[in-house]
């Protein structure tokens, strides 16, 4: 086998593990968000896991199928105007498509680990002070720090309806 099979296996094992990867994520979800509606609503006892583990799994989802989405060519793509076209500027759409998938993938890759370094070490729990913070700050609020308790659930709005104020 020469070095170009070898990768070109490799790659196809790595876009089955990411189909597997994004599926399992995806039931994963539909099996968490239920019981914890349940939880909350006919036991009237809320577990606090659910929706953070809901969240994570859909980045999961999101990113790693969008991975496999792309090697299966199967990404967002205006294929309206490239069918509209002649060949020759098909193929000319698609090398652009391709470096705007380029410009995308980079973009992701610096402001997010810019935000990794930013929120490196937080916890979920811990993060939701920075979100009302966030919340506050974008829509005037002064810029103050809310001290929670163990649980985000005595976060409300205030009475204007604007800012998110600790209960």
């Amino acid at each position: 086998m020469t070095i170009k099979a070898g990768y070109a296996r490799a790659m196809e094992w790595l876009y089955l593990a990411c189909i597997v990867v994004s599926a399992t994520s995806l039931v994963l979800i539909t099996l968490v968000i239920p019981y914890g509606v349940f939880m909350r609503y006919v036991m009237k006892s809320a577990s606090s896991w659910p929706e953070p583990f809901s969240v994570l799994a859909m980045v999961l989802f999101s990113f790693v199928g969008g991975a496999a989405a792309y090697r299966a060519n199967v990404h967002i793509c205006v294929q309206m105007l490239t069918n509209a076209v002649s060949p020759i500027w098909r193929s000319w759409l698609a090398k652009l498509a391709d470096l705007g998938m380029i410009a995308t993938a980079l973009f992701m890759l610096i402001f997010g680990a810019q935000l990794v370094n930013v929120t490196f070490g937080q916890t979920i729990a811990a993060s939701v002070e920075s979100g009302i913070q966030l919340w506050n700050a974008l829509n005037g609020a002064p810029r103050m720090k809310i001290p929670l308790q163990d649980s985000p659930s005595n976060v409300a709005f205030s009475a204007d309806g604007r800012n998110l104020v600790s209960c």
